[in-house]
């Protein structure tokens, strides 16, 4: 949840903890380069443009950016929110970069989706 605020938002800087990235095995943190990797690829390639924030529930919060991603997380229970992602993804369908969700998301005709979270997770969409 924390590495989704940090590298996929615009405000502060962006960083990466070594440990996390390669994991301190005497101190029994395993590494999470494929999901830091993943985060960082979307950061590079879908993060421009319009940002539309949905930080109107205290437990489940999304954002969208037009130049293509859907981030929606959780702290306690899972669930969804409609967000904004833009008209030009009409008819197009979106998938869960992270995996946690496995269903796709279609965006209507007005640019919207309804995007899941799992209990206590994060869902990065991407275009499919």
């Amino acid at each position: 949840l924390a590495y989704s605020l940090i590298l996929l938002r615009q405000e502060g800087y962006p960083c990466i903890f070594y440990g996390d990235y390669y994991g301190i095995p005497t101190h029994q943190i395993s590494a999470k380069k494929k999901m830091l990797d993943t985060l960082l690829f979307i950061r590079k390639n879908y993060m421009n443009g319009e940002c539309h924030d949905y930080f109107d529930h205290q437990h489940i919060i999304g954002w969208t950016f037009s130049g293509g991603f859907a981030c929606i997380m959780t702290d306690e229970k899972g669930g969804s929110k409609q967000m904004y992602i833009g008209k030009e993804y009409a008819g197009k369908y979106f998938v869960d970069a992270l995996g946690n969700y496995k269903e796709e998301v279609k965006i209507d005709e007005q640019g919207y989706g309804i995007f899941y979270v799992e209990d206590g997770s994060v869902s990065v969409y991407i275009e499919k």
